[in-house]
């Protein structure tokens, strides 16, 4: 029997009928597949997670710690980890990617700024994997490796290597400097749902506690969609001021706090770049190359403000008029 074939008659057996129709439900970056099932009643969502590749128990236990802290996402209805498969409550299929426009956003994104705070405020130290500084940088030597080595076949010299070791290790510094919380990794536009409470929120098995400003950055500085600077700053304003009136460790000048902000996003960025070579040159996803000039104009309007940044934006400007040949399409 394949691995379908298994999905759906464990689901059958949860439910306690003979069979299901199960459709596929959304794409994820990872190996994990999710499928909308359709019961007599409501609607449901399994998630296959092959066990050689993906473990469950991280969904669980951080779908428990959300949950406590008052926010809204999928309730565990049965699972067997063995086999990599969890049955869920369904948050629906309205994501905030498909409903944001210049009418609806605030609000949203508001809503957002709310359940980020929960969130934060709900933080414990010990009980996620610690966003430090071996997992900051492994996520940002994804980029030489696979967006300049890869993606534009680029050889970096020792000069430029020690240009970007140096940057890399500012950036770090600034990172590593922010109060420490739960931090989502991915908490942005395709993974926050239209719901009851709003928003509904999916996608956080790679939870981490670590550097505060994190999530508001995914959360503004989206890889999939973009907003004016001047929205951006007062979003950007009234979360630092929901997060002080919630005593959450943010600096007591919104100045340096954004400074934060665009020195986390930095590294988002970087790491991000990585990822999306990565998922097209290894696992033949081509689906995010069309938002890497996004997330390459986010880098480098940071590096642009600050004169310790500027040496990055020296060497992607050389990196990328190097480029040799053509039809390295972002």
């Amino acid at each position: 029997m394949n691995r379908f074939d298994l999905l759906k008659q464990w689901v059958a057996e949860q439910l306690r009928v003979r069979d299901v129709r199960i459709e596929p439900a959304s794409e994820d970056a990872s190996f994990r597949r999710y499928f909308r099932v359709f019961p007599a009643q409501d609607t449901l969502i399994v998630m296959d997670a092959p066990p050689e590749y993906e473990d469950c128990r991280p969904f669980v236990k951080v779908a428990a710690l959300f949950q406590a802290a008052g926010v809204h996402v999928p309730h565990v209805l049965a699972q067997d980890l063995e086999r990599g498969f969890l049955l869920l409550s369904d948050l629906g299929r309205r994501t905030y990617l498909k409903e944001l426009d210049g009418d609806t956003a605030h609000c949203l994104y508001l809503d957002a700024i709310e359940a980020l705070v929960k969130i934060q405020s709900a933080s414990r130290p010990g009980e996620l994997p610690p966003y430090d500084r071996a997992l900051l940088l492994r996520e940002m030597t994804l980029f030489p490796e696979w967006y300049v080595g890869r993606h534009l076949a680029v050889a970096l010299d020792a000069g430029q290597q020690a240009t970007l070791d140096a940057v890399f290790e500012r950036i770090l510094g600034r990172n590593l400097a922010e109060g420490r919380v739960y931090v989502h990794r991915d908490f942005h536009s395709r993974n926050l749902m239209i719901s009851s409470p709003n928003p509904g929120i999916l996608d956080f098995q790679d939870a981490v506690h670590g550097p505060i400003s994190y999530d508001l950055v995914s959360l503004l500085k989206d890889a999939y969609i973009a907003w004016d600077e001047e929205r951006v700053l007062d979003w950007c304003i009234r979360y630092w001021e929901r997060a002080r009136a919630a005593r959450l460790p943010v600096p007591p000048d919104f100045g340096e706090f954004y400074k934060d902000f665009e020195w986390m996003g930095a590294q988002r960025h970087i790491k991000v770049l990585g990822i999306f070579a990565r998922l097209w040159h290894r696992d033949g996803k081509d689906s995010y190359l069309k938002d890497m000039p996004l997330v390459m104009s986010y880098l480098r309007k940071a590096c642009s403000r600050y004169a310790e940044l500027t040496p990055l934006l020296d060497l992607l400007d050389a990196i990328e008029g190097a480029r040799p040949g053509q039809g390295l399409t972002f």
